[in-house]
């Protein structure tokens, strides 16, 4: 007996070795190698709409189980249009300092594309572009041109509206990498998407690689997706664009993501690979969704709750622990600095012109300091919305005109009050969002 329990002893200890080895292996992995990252964009996407946020109308149930898997941010803030918001969360700066127009991205400016690229690693694109311009945006912003997905520093793209608009969902026209335009007869758009990326991981599976795919999903038209019987008898070029559609469109989304997830697993990549998912704004005005007993009519466009509180999920099996709920503010400029973190260029921020904070260290569930606000120059040049500066937190929002509203309380922004109405805290609070509006122009 007494041979058996010193046998069972060292073999408890060999198997403790073993793990601490383990343990301490992940933890080095997590700080120097590489990890892969997809970041995947839906398009007029709110916070409302996902099941795990809340939402009662759509079934969602693989980002659902992502969020139940990784870290689901509560407060995450876009502009409230489409192109505002790409700008700066591919270049880290508020839209004050490089938006040149709706519908393109300044050839001059520095994505995430080119600092993956710079670290080593292969990048990829497909979806929505959108960033070139046509000729009336190119002449509304003085002549300058767009950039193009290669300029932008991806080395594959499969994308709609590069140049030529063509069709996104049925029968679609996107542009690929050395093949040109592509019209896919009886196709899907999504679904082309995703085709594509999934060559360009299995491609790339020995080697770190960066996805980017601003999904075409869920952005009006709204009409049949493939998981409808109306599908196949559906004329791509009819005018249709019912809002009915729209809770099959949100599944066929969130199916695409589940279909990545689904590939980097069966690689074998999965602890090695961090997945976060986005809204680019709110959801369309045309779309009323069910929110946790309430009705919530999409605001996309407009400054209030509706129009930029968008969902967030980030994935990382093994580094970020699962269930993890993140109740802290988070910006779109705060994405291209944790993108350096995580691709191993920390130093690289301390150069260049960086408006956001890294949210790196709270995936990691760092204890640290996160925002105390949001702050967000909207200058659409689109439609006929209205230009606006205002600075937020969870609580309190002050705009550029001096407008003040409690969000807890009018999230419609329906009641605007004045300073001498607020409690000691709310003018404190109102204050340090005046300075920095001041400084931030």
């Amino acid at each position: 007996m007494l041979f058996n329990f010193r046998k069972l002893s060292i073999i408890l200890i060999f198997l403790n070795l073993c793990f601490g080895f383990s343990f301490f292996s992940n933890a080095q992995r997590n700080e120097t190698d590489k990890p892969n990252v997809i970041l995947i964009m839906a398009d007029d996407l709110g916070f409302e709409t996902l099941g795990c946020n809340g939402g009662e109308s759509y079934q969602t149930p693989r980002l659902d189980k992502l969020a139940k898997e990784g870290m689901r941010f509560e407060n995450c803030f876009s502009t409230p249009l489409c192109t505002p918001s790409r700008v700066q969360i591919m270049t880290g700066k508020y839209n004050f300092r490089n938006y040149i127009g709706f519908g393109l991205l300044d050839s001059n400016e520095k994505t995430f594309g080119h600092y993956f690229q710079e670290a080593g690693y292969k990048t990829c694109i497909a979806g929505k572009w959108q960033l070139y311009g046509n000729a009336r945006q190119q002449e509304l912003a003085g002549g300058r041109t767009g950039t193009l997905p290669k300029d932008a520093g991806f080395d594959q793209y499969c994308l709609w509206q590069v140049k030529d608009r063509g069709t996104r969902y049925k029968n679609p026209t996107v542009e690929i990498e050395g093949k040109g335009l592509q019209t896919y007869e009886d196709g899907y758009g999504p679904d082309v998407f995703v085709d594509y990326i999934e060559s360009f991981i299995e491609e790339n599976k020995n080697q770190p690689f960066f996805v980017y795919f601003p999904m075409c999903l869920t952005h009006d038209p709204f009409v049949p997706t493939p998981n409808s019987a109306e599908f196949d008898g559906f004329d791509s070029q009819s005018k249709t664009n019912d809002p009915q559609y729209f809770g099959e469109m949100v599944n066929y989304m969130d199916q695409s993501v589940g279909r990545l997830v689904d590939k980097i697993n069966a690689l074998g990549l999965g602890e090695n690979t961090l997945v976060l998912f986005i809204g680019d704004n709110g959801t369309d005005r045309d779309v009323t969704s069910q929110w946790k007993g309430k009705s919530i009519k999409g605001n996309k466009g407009f400054t209030t709750d509706a129009g930029t509180h968008v969902p967030f999920i980030a994935s990382w099996p093994g580094t970020i622990e699962a269930g993890s709920i993140n109740p802290n503010l988070i910006d779109f400029t705060d994405f291209l600095p944790s993108l350096l973190d995580i691709s191993g260029q920390k130093e690289i921020k301390k150069k260049i012109q960086i408006d956001g904070k890294s949210f790196y260290p709270q995936l990691l569930g760092r204890k640290g300091k996160g925002r105390e606000w949001v702050f967000c120059h909207y200058d659409p040049n689109w439609g006929k919305f209205e230009p606006s500066r205002y600075v937020q937190n969870t609580k309190w929002k002050l705009y550029g005109s001096g407008e003040i509203y409690n969000l807890e309380v009018d999230p419609e922004e329906k009641n605007p009050l004045s300073k001498s109405e607020l409690p000691p805290k709310g003018k404190s609070v109102i204050s340090e969002f005046a300075q920095v509006l001041e400084k931030l122009q």
